[in-house]
């Protein structure tokens, strides 16, 4: 296991940067439930469970829970991952060797221990790894689930994740929080409460992505339109508008036999 090394002004600026990437590859963030999270965040400690797609999800993860839910995050990585990037454990990250059961066990109580009041989060990717968003069942570890059962005091919560391109230049990024999962001293019985939970949110979002229900999810950011690159499509519009908006030339009108056309002459 290797243990957050948390530092305070690293944090903030890098989760200014995080916030800054973001804004900058997406043209939107639209958020369903974020005031429902931020009401339970002050009255109890969080742990998110969510699906894992992306590369961009630990830049999110940071991004939301400083900057969208004012949160003191910390989030379970991949110890390989963290050997290779090790600047994340200074911004909350912490290891599990995914393929040591007894590594597990201790990463699971070192998170129950962060959940120690309102305001602290621990946000995790259950499945493991990136998975398409459309892959079902999403596969989730029992290891949140033991997370949520060691912890008495955290509130489960689960979140919904996608990134979508549509009618827009830059893609949108959606994310859809559940009402919290209730913690069960069956591991088993949680994993499949915490993964259904996930997938319900998915579903939402798929649905709004569909133009079902897209109100209810509140439009956090959204990026103003390139100036440039609207002047260069105006201009673009107006010099060939009248070329392609000509009419056509008449085709010469052909005979019964279709081989030659047909030559009329004039009335004398």
């Amino acid at each position: 296991m290797i243990p957050a090394r948390k530092v305070s002004w690293f944090n903030t600026w890098f989760s200014g940067h995080a916030r800054s990437r973001i804004q900058a590859a997406f043209g939107e963030v639209r958020v369903q439930g974020l005031d429902r999270a931020r009401a339970l965040a002050k009255e109890a400690p969080l742990l998110v469970v969510s699906n894992h797609t992306s590369w961009w999800d630990p830049l999110v993860a940071m991004h939301v829970s400083t900057h969208l839910l004012g949160t003191d995050g910390h989030a379970m990585m991949d110890a390989k991952n963290l050997r290779r990037l090790p600047f994340f454990a200074l911004v909350g990250a912490f290891g599990v060797d995914l393929d040591k059961p007894a590594d597990g066990a201790l990463v699971m109580r070192y998170a129950a221990r962060l959940l120690d009041k309102p305001g602290k989060l621990v946000w995790v990717y259950p499945q493991g790894q990136e998975r398409p968003v459309t892959e079902r069942p999403l596969g989730f570890r029992p290891g949140s689930a033991e997370i949520a059962r060691v912890s008495r005091k955290a509130r489960t919560v689960p979140v919904g994740l996608r990134y979508e391109f549509g009618g827009t230049e830059r893609p949108a990024l959606w994310l859809s929080f559940g009402e919290p999962v209730p913690a069960e001293r069956d591991t088993t019985k949680g994993r499949a409460a915490q993964e259904e939970a996930v997938e319900a949110e998915l579903l939402r979002i798929e649905r709004a992505v569909r133009g079902e229900g897209a109100e209810g999810f509140e439009v956090v950011y959204r990026a103003a339109p390139s100036r440039v690159g609207g002047v260069l499509e105006a201009m673009l519009a107006a010099m060939t508008r009248p070329w392609v908006m000509r009419a056509p030339k008449a085709a010469p009108e052909l005979s019964a036999g279709g081989d030659r056309p047909k030559v009329t002459s004039s009335p004398p």
